[in-house]
């Protein structure tokens, strides 16, 4: 595995207004790797997420993509680096078809190995393909995050963020998702996953980073993670 950080976050401070919420977060992701963002609500994942992705503009520290500085970029120069997010309640445009979504916003720009085309897309979501024509307000809960996943491949993205990929879904929709997520690991998709189901990170990700209070109280891989489920108690409300 490459060994050069895809994403590095240094030090990020962040918040809102005169209430800071971010202090000094440390984070790296290399290309390949699923890590995951872990902590209570209200402990700092979407901020960081939201910093990330340049929604919300760092007050201190270093944050490089790809060797890049992102702190002056928009969110859309950003995007175009090769960073694309699944949002938590996943944002399906009503009066687009299925079709539509996955092919407005598709990119090759950062293809690398086979890219994620339509048909591509279409076999690791089935469900999608026979609901082409359906608009995005005419499809389910699991469909529209199956289909706000297939938007954000269509741009194959060298960084793919998961905030709250299964929340509000149905148990045997959720286990379509992991199976989904699964399969972008094994096709060597870097992931970065917001999830509250431990159990089920500690079977996918190779890494993991809890927040606390906007600070990062723990780093491991899923190995040392699952060894220790005093952390799940602790940090996690498990």
């Amino acid at each position: 595995m490459n060994t050069t950080p895809l994403l590095a976050c240094e030090g990020l401070e962040a918040g809102y207004g005169a209430s800071q919420v971010l202090f000094g977060i440390d984070l790296q992701i290399l290309p390949g790797e699923v890590v995951t963002l872990l902590g209570r609500n209200g402990m700092g994942k979407s901020t960081t997420i939201k910093t990330i992705i340049g929604a919300l503009k760092p007050t201190r520290g270093e944050l490089r993509f790809a060797g890049v500085s992102l702190r002056a970029r928009s969110p859309d120069a950003i995007a175009r680096l090769g960073v694309a997010i699944v949002p938590e309640g996943r944002h399906c445009f009503p009066n687009l078809t299925v079709r539509e979504h996955l092919v407005a916003f598709a990119s090759r720009r950062h293809a690398a190995g086979e890219p994620w085309s339509l048909e591509r897309i279409y076999g690791v979501f089935p469900r999608l393909k026979e609901r082409q024509h359906h608009m995005g307000n005419q499809l389910s809960g699991g469909e529209q995050q199956m289909l706000a996943i297939g938007r954000a491949l269509s741009t194959n993205p060298r960084l793919l963020i998961l905030d709250e990929a299964t929340e509000g879904l149905a148990p045997v929709v959720r286990e379509e998702i992991w199976r989904c997520l699964a399969t972008l690991k094994a096709a060597g998709q870097t992931l970065l996953v917001v999830d509250k189901y431990v159990h089920r990170l500690v079977g996918l990700a190779d890494r993991h980073v809890i927040l606390e209070r906007g600070n990062v109280v723990w780093q491991g891989s899923s190995a040392e993670l699952d060894a220790d489920r005093q952390l799940w108690h602790a940090y996690l409300g498990v």
